[in-house]
């Protein structure tokens, strides 16, 4: 009786440690191949192939119209990118990057002897709450924290990303 009562209290245990709220999500479904920006829209899509998977409403930069051009404008980038790295420590609770600034961009901010900046992500919500309302980054495309631990499951490095007005 006595080992019933020591094997029901250590599965109880590991039960209650089983259930801590991680913000690492695992992710079975089909490959995202793509994601889709519309900035106007403030809508992004995860796409397999030609079929929505998920689609989340976001925030952009505090200056969302137009193509960023230069290092602190405020903008969102637009155009054909790729996620090409991920912040599991970010200071918006997760985020993946995108590679943003291309070759046209540095060459267009440096035509204009400024830099095209860099440090583009997706990413969730700040740990210090300075940024409320609607387009509140520095050109960074802005989610929930928990559709974010959805996306940084889903969408793996080498995935195109396109970004439209």
């Amino acid at each position: 009786m006595q080992v019933l009562r020591i094997l029901a209290g250590v599965v109880l245990l590991a039960a209650i440690a089983g259930c801590g709220d991680s913000k690492f999500r695992t992710y079975y479904g089909p490959e995202v191949t793509r994601v889709i920006v519309n900035k106007s829209e403030r809508e992004m899509f995860l796409l397999h192939h030609g079929t929505v998977l998920k689609s989340y409403d976001i925030d952009l930069g505090f200056a969302p119209e137009g193509h960023k051009q230069f290092e602190g404008d405020g903008k969102t980038p637009e155009g054909d990118y790729i996620i090409d790295r991920r912040n599991p420590d970010s200071s918006y609770h997760l985020s993946i990057g995108i590679s943003y600034p291309n070759e046209m961009d540095v060459a267009r901010a440096a035509a204009a002897g400024l830099s095209p900046g860099g440090d583009i992500f997706i990413h969730g919500a700040p740990r210090k709450l300075f940024g409320t309302g609607a387009d509140w980054t520095a050109g960074c495309i802005a989610v929930s924290d928990r559709e974010m631990e959805e996306i940084y499951a889903m969408v793996k490095d080498g995935t195109p990303i396109s970004i439209y007005p």
